[in-house]
């Protein structure tokens, strides 16, 4: 077994069906040299009796576990992957053709151990509210900046969406930190870049992003990434986080510089923009 995917998921059912059909129809790779290890992480739709009752061509590996969040279930999918690589693959990441095609393509190619970032890119067939849309647009101008050179990847850009790596690799860190339902996977990644593990950005390696997230859901993540930062700087051994975003808190659009100076301790305030912020994008989408 070449590689092993594993993909968390919960009460996601339409949507991990969308991705397992993807995977099913894969090119350029024998369905021998892949498995797929889905870990339902304490569904309550009917996740649990589809994995169990399928019927597929894949070599689907179903896990099915008590609610743990993201991390704890990489880690179960972890542990029982076979593949001497893993690419996690999220629940709402449609599979281009030849994405396990392209990841493998370059793992071989390098002699030292690598972790190897495919885009997740917005599909054209899919409703995404005004606020997924603006994520995805700076996701894609990561992208963007990796594909023309300006950035070098980094672990800053280790989203397990779509990303492959040694097996080995993973093990000899621990896996994820659970302790974490955010940004657990900048974390281990910062753990694995100081091991000397190197990242490669491969814009071929494509999956479509079928993102869904209320209002509140997305505004729970930036806060939940800042927060984590601190911990990451003070109690993780990463103090250079801190200093990174200090320098770079001037690169930032006018608008959203002000809107932070603003509303920093101003809870009221801060309310009162987010809702009008959020009747702006409301009104925008309809337009």
């Amino acid at each position: 077994m070449k590689i092993s995917l594993v993909i968390p998921t919960y009460n996601r059912l339409d949507s991990l069906k969308r991705v397992l059909s993807g995977l099913e129809n894969q090119v350029d790779v024998a369905l021998s040299d892949f498995e797929v290890v889905v870990i339902s992480d304490g569904a309550t739709d009917d996740t649990n009796e589809y994995l169990t009752t399928i019927t597929t061509p894949l070599n689907l590996v179903p896990i099915l576990q008590k609610n743990g969040g993201a991390a704890a279930a990489r880690n179960s999918g972890i542990n029982a992957a076979s593949g001497e690589l893993v690419l996690f693959l999220d629940d709402d990441v449609y599979p281009t053709p030849r994405l396990i095609a392209e990841h493998l393509q370059v793992q071989s190619s390098y002699t030292e151990d690598v972790a190897v970032l495919g885009p997740m890119l917005t599909p054209d067939d899919f409703d995404m509210a005004p606020w997924v849309l603006w994520e995805q647009a700076m996701l894609e101008k990561q992208y963007t900046a990796m594909r023309e050179g300006e950035w070098e990847p980094t672990a800053r850009q280790f989203f397990t969406g779509n990303t492959s790596l040694p097996r080995k690799c993973l093990l000899e860190q621990g896996g994820f930190d659970t302790q974490f339902r955010r940004a657990e996977d900048v974390e281990l990644a910062y753990r694995l870049a100081g091991a000397g593990l190197k990242f490669v950005y491969h814009e071929k390696a494509v999956g479509y992003h079928y993102a869904h997230r209320s209002f509140a859901s997305w505004l729970d993540i930036p806060y939940a990434y800042g927060k984590n930062d601190v911990i990451f700087a003070l109690q993780k051994g990463q103090g250079w986080l801190l200093t990174t975003i200090w320098r770079e808190f001037p690169q930032r659009n006018l608008g959203i510089r002000t809107l932070v100076r603003l509303c920093l301790n101003r809870p009221s305030l801060s309310q009162i923009f987010t809702n009008g912020l959020l009747q702006i994008a409301q009104k925008a989408k309809q337009i």
